[in-house]
């Protein structure tokens, strides 16, 4: 009886040990929701980046280029730059490149 309990003790600290890892895969460095990011970037380009520096003023955070080019018909919403802006939303990148 003992080798079973001690047997599901290793059990429990390894999923213990392992599940902060599994919670790491959906937020950035700074603590931010990925997904959230990347629902922001779809709604208009550049607020997912916006959203992930944490908010404040738009010229001092926001991605200028993406979100300003984002009104543009086709070219920014609905088309490239949502979905460049919600891919690099989901990787956690900030930057404010329009094409890599």
């Amino acid at each position: 009886m003992g080798t079973i309990s001690r047997g599901l003790l290793v059990a429990a600290l390894a999923l213990t040990l392992a599940a902060p890892a599994a919670a790491d895969d959906t937020h950035c460095k700074n603590g931010r929701s990925k997904d959230a990011g990347m629902w922001f970037s779809i709604l208009h380009p550049g607020l997912g980046e916006y959203y992930l520096k944490g908010w404040g003023p738009i010229f001092r955070k926001g991605p200028q280029r993406k979100f300003w080019y984002g009104f543009v018909p086709i070219f920014g919403w609905p088309g490239y730059l949502q979905v460049k802006s919600a891919r690099d939303a989901w990787k956690c990148r900030t930057n404010d490149r329009l094409f890599d």
